[in-house]
């Protein structure tokens, strides 16, 4: 028996059309900790679920190592995540988001995880122009799970 998609068609869409969302993850302290990032879709993993990625670029942050970033130390202690894509509009009839749940962990660009960092690399590329000049080739990214989701609204395109 084939998977379940997470996913309806329209939540795809809109998920896909997004060009960016905010990620939810979880302080050791119990504090949520909430940081608008860019983002891609992959492949769904085995069980259907849906793969995002969201790199580590090279965007000033307070450390020039990835690692040191919060959301990583977050993930390491408590890999769930959260994810609000959400479209605002004046016009209340247009109003959406889409929340999705899952697990967040870093994708390595080491051998064993190689193809799967490629292709995210690739493909963040292609949905943003900015990164051409990044070196995401050698930097984390995170990869996140999707086992859950909710939506509201009109999830039909602009």
């Amino acid at each position: 028996m084939p998977p379940v998609a997470i996913l309806s068609p329209e939540q795809s869409r809109f998920l896909a059309n997004a060009r960016s969302a905010t990620l939810a993850t979880m302080s050791p302290s119990g504090r949520p900790r909430l940081v608008p990032i860019c983002f891609v879709t992959g492949d769904e993993d085995g069980l259907g679920r849906l793969r995002l990625y969201s790199p580590l670029d090279e965007k000033p942050k307070r450390s020039p190592d990835p690692h040191d970033l919060a959301r990583v130390h977050d993930l390491l202690v408590l890999p769930e995540v959260s994810l609000l894509v959400d479209r605002w509009s004046e016009d209340w009839s247009r109003l959406a988001w889409l929340r999705l749940h899952g697990r967040g962990e870093l994708l390595e660009p080491e051998p064993h995880e190689r193809v799967e960092h490629v292709a995210a690399v690739a493909a963040l590329r292609a949905k943003y122009p900015q990164y051409a000049g990044q070196d995401l080739e050698h930097r984390p990214i995170i990869r996140m799970t999707i086992d859950r989701a909710l939506s509201w609204g009109d999830l039909a395109p602009d």
